[in-house]
């Protein structure tokens, strides 16, 4: 199992420990680095800025929001950083929530979730193979475009730029049974939001037909800590705000989620109190037992036992959002 550090998005600003935490990963050996875009930050600038001061650890978008840019915007976009940082490129895509994609980037949500993701990276990967001129005919994607406000004209194009590689791997973010099983099918690899090592028939029938060579990459809290409960905070103000504050009360992909994984009741009530406005309360409502099983908190000793657990599952990858760097050194030993 790879190790990764997972960076996430800016908050008010810019965080300067980042570069540092990035290279002090390099130096411990960690495979990789992700940088994530929420409604502030993007994701590829801060991972230019990575990959400049780096040399071997690879890049990815952990996500990179499909609303945000067209397909073949977003594979300029990996194209050009793959170049850049000499071939470490690994491009995560995720389709976000309706409040996103309609409140924050001005685009309906698709109708249908699954042909949007498909048609997609259908044209991602039509230009990093650069086979030929971009063509699709979709539902939601329409290269040339044919819409009756178009002008007519619009001409099949390949990419000017030659991609360094035609197989950069694409991953996805999804959540739903049916969309995880989707990515099995269409992408190199699948990072799931939450990911219990204790649970992971929540997700057998999703993952019956992986294909070789398949990445599973979870992102999990780490912090090695004498008190586990004030190590669990963090965690708990994470998924207060994800499952209270990211999606609408009739539609919200990551509480429907916790409610699959067994926390049904707790989630609703979360939900519930985060409307509320009773914020403080919403992330008091977390369990502790589902905060604790996503994430890596404790003393080195209950973090080694732990992490043996995730060893033994189907995790290719694990994404480690771990704020220092003692946590990010004692976590290499652990998995050496």
């Amino acid at each position: 199992m790879r190790l990764g550090l997972a960076l996430g998005y800016w908050g008010r600003g810019p965080d300067r420990t980042h570069l540092d935490l990035a290279a002090e990963a390099e130096n411990l050996g960690y495979d990789s680095v992700w940088t994530a875009e929420a409604w502030g930050s993007d994701a590829f600038t801060p991972l230019t800025w990575i990959a400049a001061h780096t040399s071997r650890i690879r890049l990815g978008t952990a996500i990179a929001q499909m609303a945000a840019r067209t397909p073949t915007a977003t594979a300029m976009h990996a194209l050009t950083l793959d170049h850049l940082s000499g071939g470490r490129m690994m491009l995560g895509l995720g389709l976000s929530g309706p409040q996103v994609v309609e409140g924050w980037y001005g685009r309906p949500f698709p109708a249908s979730p699954l042909t949007a993701t498909r048609e997609y990276v259908d044209v991602v990967r039509q230009v990093l193979r650069r086979e030929g001129p971009v063509a699709l005919d979709g539902r939601f994607h329409q290269h040339p475009y044919r819409g009756q406000d178009g002008t007519g004209i619009g001409k099949p194009l390949r990419p000017i730029t030659h991609p360094l590689r035609a197989d950069l791997p694409v991953l996805l973010g999804a959540e739903g049974p049916k969309n995880i099983a989707q990515t099995t099918r269409i992408a190199d690899g699948w990072l799931p939001l939450y990911w219990s090592p204790t649970r992971t028939d929540v997700y057998r029938a999703s993952l019956a037909d992986l294909p070789e060579g398949f990445m599973i990459a979870p992102m999990a809290r780490a912090k090695v800590c004498d008190d586990v409960a004030e190590g669990l905070l963090p965690v708990k103000a994470m998924l207060g705000f994800y499952i209270g504050g990211m999606g609408h009360a009739a539609r919200n992909f990551h509480a429907d989620l916790m409610a699959r994984m067994g926390y049904e009741e707790e989630a609703r009530r979360i939900q519930e109190l985060f409307l509320a406005g009773r914020r403080e309360e919403a992330v008091l409502a977390v369990p502790d037992a589902f905060a604790d099983e996503i994430s890596l908190i404790g003393p080195r000793e209950r973090i080694a036992e732990r992490l043996d657990l995730w060893r033994k599952g189907p995790v290719t990858d694990l994404l480690l959002t771990a704020p220092d760097p003692h946590t990010l050194r004692v976590l290499a030993e652990l998995n050496n």
